[in-house]
């Protein structure tokens, strides 16, 4: 596993610092400072300890952001997708701003085994594999197995003593009835194992439709992709699921739009815009999509009318609370994954959160993660206005 920066970092002169958190998404700070790893204080610069550092960074006035969290993706190993053909997938993803990726379940597998003994041998490989190595230093949470019929509570109970924490999406296997699925999901929560299911229609060959009262039924942790994947439910469904349930509201890229601003809408309606949070899907027939996540903010804020320091939130903070993850907020304790933003170049808006309201993506000039550096000015986004620079370089 790469380890976390050891010395000192001090991020210094920020013009803007969105926390990750909805109930006070802007800080009033302008300096992070961060020891091992991980932050040990957030503020002005006259009110903290910023001596004795080994980097630091001169944000030069532009916005940092916690890491983007994409709480939707197939990973299989490595830094390689065979859904595309692709290499370097995960560290082009981190050059959109993406420092986290929660996996769905590593479902693009050649040959993936759907045998109980092998999916949670899957699973554990995984896990393991993706703790050992970071590509591009992204952390990737992975080793979703696929449930399928015949798993009973003691392959839960395994897969949980083996450091398993998640389940891939449920009704991608064999397991698409909403009381199957309401009891594996039961037996995972009993052991600490997250869940997600998929809604809306067939993505893969081997998937099927899972609609509403399905979802209800099986009562996972997280609705995932409710704006489809790529195929959307009837509006009045994904009404019903927003409405009619506490469980996690996931938009991801690769979906519906309309679907998307719809649950959006729903959300923020009865006020529970804390559920809401952000994935790409990917990989998938459509495609990698580095910058899928601050394209998804963006159309977001543009078109669901959402302040754009909120839509930074649903990627970051919403995901860290709803998947119980250290990252995702700047708080004093927490890792140092940090992304620094700024306004493309020649956008319209006159700061980078009129321009993201205004549907133009931000420009990525840094990622951080666990205190260290681990791009510059991104090769993805486009040209920022502005870049942070290391001191002394």
């Amino acid at each position: 596993m790469a380890e976390a920066g050891t010395d000192k970092l001090v991020v210094r002169n920020i013009g803007l610092l969105i926390s990750g958190d909805l109930a006070r998404p802007i800080l009033d700070a302008d300096t992070i400072v961060a020891e091992g790893g991980r932050i040990v204080a957030v503020g002005k610069a006259a009110d903290v300890d910023s001596g004795g550092a080994s980097v630091v960074v001169d944000a030069k006035g532009t916005t940092v952001t916690p890491g983007l969290i994409d709480s939707h993706v197939h990973p299989v190993f490595g830094d390689w997708t065979p859904r595309q053909s692709q290499l370097g997938w995960i560290d082009s993803c981190m050059n959109g701003g993406v420092t986290m990726m929660v996996s769905a379940g590593e479902v693009h597998l050649p040959g993936r085994p759907k045998d109980i003994v092998g999916l949670k041998a899957l699973a554990i490989t995984a896990q393991r594999a993706f703790s050992n190595f970071r590509p591009g230093g992204v952390k990737v949470l992975a080793g979703a197995p696929i449930v399928e019929h015949g798993m009973v509570e003691q392959d839960f109970k395994d897969l949980a003593d083996a450091g398993v924490t998640l389940l891939g999406e449920i009704g991608l296997g064999g397991v698409k009835q909403g009381y199957e699925a309401r009891q594996m999901v039961a037996w995972a929560r009993k052991y600490g194992i997250g869940s997600t299911i998929h809604t809306g229609g067939p993505s893969i060959p081997g998937s099927g439709l899972i609609d509403r009262d399905v979802v209800m039924e099986a009562d996972a942790d997280v609705i995932g992709h409710i704006n489809g994947g790529h195929t959307a439910l009837p509006l009045d469904q994904i009404r019903d699921l927003c409405a009619d349930t506490t469980r996690a509201i996931e938009i991801v890229h690769n979906g519906n739009e309309k679907a998307a601003l719809h649950a959006l809408r729903i959300a923020r309606e009865i006020g529970q815009l804390e559920r809401v949070i952000l994935g790409t899907d990917a990989p998938a027939g459509s495609g990698v999509q580095p910058l899928g996540i601050l394209r998804v903010i963006s159309m977001l804020s543009s078109l669901g009318d959402l302040k754009a320091e909120q839509a930074f939130c649903l990627a970051t903070g919403n995901t860290a609370k709803i998947r119980g993850l250290e990252a995702g907020l700047i708080e004093v304790g927490r890792p140092c994954d940090l992304t620094l933003l700024d306004r493309a170049q020649h956008t319209a808006g006159r700061t980078i959160l009129e321009s993201v309201e205004m549907g133009d993506l931000a420009s990525v000039g840094m990622v951080i993660i666990d205190g260290r550096i681990r791009c510059r000015r991104s090769r993805n986004t486009p040209p920022a206005t502005t870049l942070p620079v290391v001191e002394g370089e």
